[in-house]
């Protein structure tokens, strides 16, 4: 036990008379002793001197009969010589006039080891001194833990305050139509074989544009553009209508074309590109939508060499057009690109968009029916996706199939539609976080180069990542320790009323001071645009974690607070969304600790997050902008994901929405929350507000949980302002989070692990074993009768504690026992329904005649 370290006898005091056993004897009684007695006389003690003989007297018959002493002897002499170091009485002259002869008659050589012994008998004396002032001061420092527990809340609070009032949250208005509004450009081949697909679109463009329309909610403008184009020496070659609103002028251009040419099998698919690329483009969110049936003219750019290929080499054509060139000048534009096939003859031609787009870092999708499919499904291009699911801003490139049949190019058109204006919105999102001080939506010019930057910035400074798998089960493998302290989540147990508080105030995220040492590696696994990971493990815990800290000075602490809140409001909705679905569509929130290096440390200043390590695929849901994963619809994961952004919106009554749902399974992390209130969670910038809640319901689907959970909202609501909710939410409370406050899991109540010695606590099976694996003895340093006690190193640290030096029984007279939960039950139960907002609209005015009618009665 480290705190008996200084107390250890090392074997370099055998060379004196005294055996080892004896003076290992004599210390133990001393630290007793020492530790019982009154702290006044620490002074006399530590100064006191055992007085020896200087008498230069030998002989050999002295040594040889002061040998003959017995050991039991010298252990008395011993006890004796202490209890004069410690200013106890001196030995009665009767009791101890044969060891004083013997003294007497002791050679110099007995007389130095004797002294030896007496002068390591003194510096035990000191160690045990030094370990008092040790003592004292962690005493000192426990009976002030709750003052500066309260301070440092107060502190953070603060300094929240002073981050709101010099940031304050940027506004979103208008965002929603800004990044929905969209340039749509119909690219066609206009030869002989498509006269049946030009007059499906002229069919359908009604339809596309009112579709698109209704999907953003009737708010964003659509403008339409065609380019039609044949082969070289047809004329006209390239047909050409640039951007307009006006549908019925796209429907007449339409209806002009004429499926006619085509002197071979290529076409001149370039000269229609290049005069799709100099169109008028403006709208933030640009989508090139391009039928065909044949390749480009080069053999590069087709399957297997078309014979009758009247330019077989690449940039040998009239114009001298090469593809490269073009596909950058896109990329370059932020124009999403699809490519809706026909057959298999246009598939070297995809894989050429589709590699220039990878390389991009765009998503990119070629359809298994294409014959270079395999090229490159298992090739990862540079600066490509990172997990399944994600969506960082990306452009996107998309091969879907149309086939001879129409029926699927509306649908195609719009979903295409639909998903880049969600990666536009992502993209302006963060660029809207840069402190620029302008509306990046507002001015074209201002928001492309913002959202070029960022999307640089991410990938700007490379972190040499971990490369080793992680050997958890080696501490001495976490290289790194840091001494930190900072705040966590209370858990506290759900009732009825729970949530409703969360979602009324902030300060009823309730959370506690933490103090941890934490050992981490000095090099990271992974990182992000903002930050970088490292594996981490506790002092007093197997359990695994992830230690974050951001690469470029970061935010600061009253951000990653914000960040906890977030996540235990979500975890708060987890547990009702749970008590009503079951076990086959729960979800839950990991818990995230906001920490800085503590004061008087090496450790640093520097704001870290500490999260539970979660082991899997990592997918993303949904995001904060109407992106939804499609990847897999009938996943029960993803069905559950966004049934819950739906719920929250419900169960809040509009007032929050829970969105960019991302993890491992149903373990869920890093979510964004849209609220009414611009007070609440103003320190998040992906916080949209209503420009979420338009983001979301642009693209949500109910499916089966939405409709067990009876949700009614819809994104016609959303659209006319006028909304019907569930009128009442049963109080179902069957669930319960783990109380080791970096944990946090949900769980049944039933399988929770209880005990009497930790009443009101409960405990997953992970925690619940490491409780009883991590109790250690240790010595009892208050005032009193030396005594032992047995204590949970785990226990205190789940609950962000230091190991208590002290025993239950000092720990409970002074108010410090914490192994007994308060009780945060309340025993109210009710049914909530459409009155609990105006029971909180009337809360400050009840307060206030309170108020009045207490100063009326006095």
């Amino acid at each position: 036990m480290p705190a008996l370290l200084p107390y250890l006898v090392s074997s370099s005091m055998s060379r004196s008379g005294a055996s080892p056993d004896d003076i290992r004897s004599v210390a133990e009684e001393m630290l007793r002793s020492s530790l019982s007695r009154n702290p006044s006389s620490n002074s006399s003690s530590a100064t006191t001197v055992l007085p020896y003989s200087n008498t230069p007297q030998s002989s050999t018959r002295e040594r040889s009969g002061a040998g003959t002493l017995s050991s039991s002897s010298r252990r008395a002499s011993l006890r004796s010589e202490a209890s004069m170091m410690r200013g106890g009485p001196m030995p009665s002259p009767s009791l101890s006039s044969s060891s004083t002869l013997a003294t007497r008659s002791t050679s110099s050589a007995t007389r130095e080891r004797l002294r030896k012994a007496e002068m390591k008998v003194a510096e035990l004396s000191r160690d045990v001194e030094k370990e008092r002032a040790v003592a004292d001061r962690l005493k000192r420092e426990a009976d002030l833990s709750a003052t500066e527990a309260k301070f440092r809340e107060l502190q953070l609070k603060r300094e929240v305050r002073a981050s709101g009032v010099s940031s304050g949250r940027r506004s979103a208005a208008g965002m929603f139509k800004a990044v929905c509004s969209t340039d749509l450009l119909f690219l066609m081949d206009t030869t002989g074989s498509m006269s049946n697909h030009i007059k499906a679109a002229k069919d359908q463009v009604r339809s596309i544009m009112k579709d698109i329309k209704l999907a953003f909610l009737n708010e964003a403008e659509i403008r339409f553009a065609v380019v039609g184009y044949k082969d070289h020496g047809d004329t006209p070659n390239i047909q050409f209508l640039d951007f307009t609103s006006n549908v019925d002028r796209v429907h007449a251009f339409l209806n002009s074309l004429v499926a006619a040419g085509g002197n071979d099998e290529p076409e001149d698919v370039l000269g229609g590109l290049r005069q799709a690329l100099n169109a008028s483009w403006k709208q933030q969110t640009r989508c090139i939508v391009h039928i065909a049936d044949a390749p480009p003219h080069g053999h590069k750019l087709q399957n297997n060499p078309c014979k009758d290929d009247r330019y077989p080499n690449v940039g040998y054509c009239p114009h001298g057009i090469t593809l490269e060139p073009m596909l950058k000048q896109m990329i370059g534009l932020s124009i999403n690109y699809a490519l809706l096939r026909i057959n298999s003859s246009t598939d070297r031609m995809a894989l050429a968009f589709h590699e220039a787009y990878s390389t991009a870092s765009a998503d990119c999708v070629l359809l298994r029916s294409n014959q270079f499919y395999s090229d490159v499904a298992n090739y990862t291009y540079p600066g490509s996706g990172l997990s399944k699911g994600n969506v960082k801003g990306s452009l996107l490139f998309e091969e879907a199939e149309l086939g001879t049949t129409f029926s699927a190019l509306r649908h195609l058109i719009v979903n295409m539609v639909t998903s880049s204006a969600s990666r536009t919105a992502v993209r302006v999102s963060t660029a809207r976080a840069k402190p620029t001080g302008k509306n990046l939506w507002s001015d074209l010019a201002t928001t492309l180069g913002a959202i070029g930057e960022d999307h640089d910035e991410g990938d700007a400074e490379d972190t040499r990542l971990e490369t080793v798998p992680p050997m958890w089960h080696l501490r001495d493998w976490f290289n790194e320790t840091l001494m930190v302290e900072g705040f966590s989540p209370d858990v506290v147990r759900h009732d009825a009323n729970t949530l409703n508080d969360m979602m009324a105030h902030d300060d009823n995220i309730t959370m506690g001071t933490t103090e941890l040492t934490v050992h981490k590696r000095d090099q990271p696994f992974a990182q992000g645009a903002l930050r970088v990971a490292f594996y981490a493990r506790t002092a007093a815990s197997a359990n695994r974690y992830v230690v974050k800290s951001f690469k470029r000075g970061g935010k600061r602490l009253a951000h990653l607070a914000e960040d906890m809140r977030c996540q235990a409001l979500c975890k708060a909705f987890a547990l009702d969304f749970n008590a009503l679905l079951g076990e086959e569509h729960s979800i839950d929130f990991i818990v995230t600790t906001c920490l800085k290096g503590k004061s008087g440390t090496d450790s640093g200043d520097e704001c870290l997050s500490l999260e539970p390590f979660i082991e899997g695929t990592y997918v993303k849901y949904n995001n904060n902008c109407g992106f939804v994963n499609k990847d897999n619809p009938s996943d029960r994961f993803c069905q559950a994901a966004q049934a819950f952004s739906h719920f929250t919106f419900e169960r809040s009554r509009g007032r929050f929405l829970v969105s960019d749902i991302q993890g491992v399974e149903n373990i869920m992390t890093d979510p964004v929350i849209h609220t009414l209130d611009p007070e609440r969670f103003k320190l998040a910038d992906a916080n949209l507000g209503k420009e979420g809640f338009k983001f979301f319901f642009a693209t949500h689907t109910c499916n089966s949980i939405c409709t067990k959970l009876g949700l009614k909202t819809n994104a016609a609501m959303i659209m006319s302002g006028k909304y019907q909710f569930r009128e009442s939410w049963p109080s179902i409370y069957n669930n319960v989070c783990c109380s080791n406050k970096l944990c946090g899991k949900i769980m049944r109540l039933s399988s929770s692990k209880t005990s009497e010695k930790f009443a009101g606590y409960h405990w997953c099976d992970i925690c619940w074993s490491q409780l009883r694996s991590s109790v250690v003895k240790l010595v009892c340093l208050d005032p009193g009768p030396h005594h032992d006690f047995d204590v949970s190193r785990f226990f205190y640290e789940s609950q962000g504690r230091s190991t208590p030096r002290t025993c239950a029984t000092h720990r409970e007279k002074e108010g410090e026992d914490i192994t007994m939960a308060e009780s945060r039950t309340r025993t109210r139960t009710e049914v909530v329904g459409e009155n609990f907002w105006s029971r909180l609209k009337s809360a400050k005015s009840a307060k206030r005649e309170k108020s009045v009618m207490s100063l009326r009665g006095r």
